[in-house]
């Protein structure tokens, strides 16, 4: 069985990123699992918090659905052509202590997609994120790519899927990032 984690970097109850996790979820196939995680709890991060009171709840809570994952898909919004600074400030908590940072993500296969009411999709925010994987040692799929630009086009007013082409492209991408950590999995 291969353990997959999705985490949507928006707060939002009606998030585009969130409902593409959901349908993501839906478009696994047999022996894949996909399992949603959101930042919600996760406080600003702040070391005099951290040296004071430890780690929060949320945080320790969502390291341990991250160690018990196979892989890690994130799925950002895009917002000032960037990363969204709740995301960004959720994996920062996840990378403190420094000394946790190899066996979170040292090695893990990660992807990233996302979603957006804009016409270029989450392009931009998805290259911000290169470099922080990259630092903390992930393993970047670069197998496939999915920006869904005009999401507001592409699902209904309840957050369903409904565009048959995006729909098509999910499955390809979780399907490919599936193998993808299936074949991380049995080298490692």
């Amino acid at each position: 069985m291969t353990r997959l984690l999705g985490i949507s970097g928006s707060l939002r109850s009606k998030s585009y990123n969130t409902a593409l996790l959901r349908a993501a979820q839906h478009a696994t196939g047999d022996g894949v699992t996909l399992d949603i995680a959101t930042l919600h709890g996760i406080p600003l991060y702040d070391g005099d918090v951290e040296a004071r009171d430890g780690i929060p709840q949320a945080v320790q809570a969502l390291k341990a659905r991250v160690l018990a994952c196979d892989g890690l898909l994130l799925v950002t919004p895009e917002y000032n052509n960037g990363i969204p600074g709740v995301f960004k400030n959720a994996i920062d908590w996840l990378s403190r202590p420094a000394g946790e940072i190899p066996a979170l993500f040292g090695g893990r296969p990660v992807a990233v997609l996302g979603a957006s009411p804009g016409g270029f999709g989450t392009i931009l925010s998805q290259n911000a994120w290169l470099p922080v994987l990259r630092t903390l040692g992930a393993q970047h799929w670069t197998g496939g790519r999915l920006m869904v630009s005009r999401a507001h086009e592409a699902f209904d007013a309840e957050g369903t899927l409904v565009n048959d082409l995006v729909q098509r492209q999910l499955a390809a991408f979780v399907s490919g990032f599936a193998a993808f950590v299936a074949a991380h999995k049995a080298t490692s």
